[in-house]
């Protein structure tokens, strides 16, 4: 009784999660008279494709999902190298004020994005980055979170490993890319697909920072056709589907790694 009970439970909050992604999904694939009707149905009796063609054509969908891309890719790839490089500094390098340096990484996983919105945007103004790509990117492109998930990664790594590379010759450059990277690559997958996720899914930075509709991200371009078909919400829905097929392929291709690298150093 006590295991149907929990297992219960379970679909229960499974339920909860799921069902809102579920009825996007259904809202998507509806037509006209079936938007508004009462009692609300699940299941379409039609289902109406169309509202992905109409919501791609409606707007420049495919220019905001080539600007997202190429902020994901820039975001990770730089979010992985710098948190890559300053976790292995703070875990293997003994330098004066290490231990403070590592407080104030830890000190930035508590304050809230939205707070450093506005020197942020100062910031991006002086440097002439408003209202492009590289606005959007650079100024995450590292985070307290991903520096102190890499540093307890290399810190899970025996030190013979290092010192019988050091001893052998090896430079610093090479020990970190040769030897200790490649041991940490399920932290690696893991914060790209934490890098990822964030930079796919962000929508207040590139809202505050993007003024061009064609600079537009995918996120903010919904917000554009929220406003632009009001009353159309299938389209809305359609293209929220579209933005989520892309975090839900990553993570089914990466997941592998998830478990693994997210407690990777635990303890240390």
């Amino acid at each position: 009784m006590r295991k149907v009970l929990k297992y219960g439970i379970l679909v229960l909050f499974v339920t909860a999660a799921v069902f809102p992604f579920i009825w996007l999904l259904s809202t998507s694939l509806k037509g006209a008279e079936e938007l508004f009707a009462f009692p609300p149905k699940l299941i379409p009796n039609k289902l109406v494709f169309e509202n992905y063609s109409g919501a791609w054509n409606s707007v420049p969908f495919g220019t905001y999902l080539v600007n997202s891309v190429l902020i994901v890719i820039f975001s990770v790839t730089l979010n992985v190298l710098i948190a890559s490089l300053a976790g292995f500094a703070l875990a293997r390098f003994k330098f004066k004020g290490r231990e403070f340096f590592f407080l104030i990484v830890l000190a930035s996983m508590m304050v809230p994005k939205e707070i450093i919105i506005i020197p942020l945007y100062i910031i991006v103004l002086k440097m002439s980055l408003a209202d492009t790509l590289a606005g959007v990117v650079i100024p995450f492109a590292a985070d307290g979170f991903s520096i102190f998930l890499m540093r307890q990664s290399f810190m899970s790594i025996p030190k013979e490993i290092e010192e019988a590379a050091l001893v052998d010759g090896c430079s610093l450059p090479r020990l970190w890319w040769s030897i200790m990277a490649p041991m940490t690559k399920a932290s690696m997958a893991t914060l790209a697909i934490f890098s990822f996720i964030g930079a796919w899914g962000d929508f207040l930075w590139p809202l505050v920072v993007l003024k061009s509709p064609e600079n537009y991200t995918l996120q903010v371009g919904l917000n554009y056709m929220l406003g632009t078909f009001i009353n159309n919400y299938r389209y809305v829905a359609a293209g929220a589907v579209l933005t989520i097929i892309p975090v839900v392929l990553v993570f089914l291709f990466m997941q592998k790694y998830f478990e693994k690298g997210l407690f990777a150093g635990i303890g240390k």
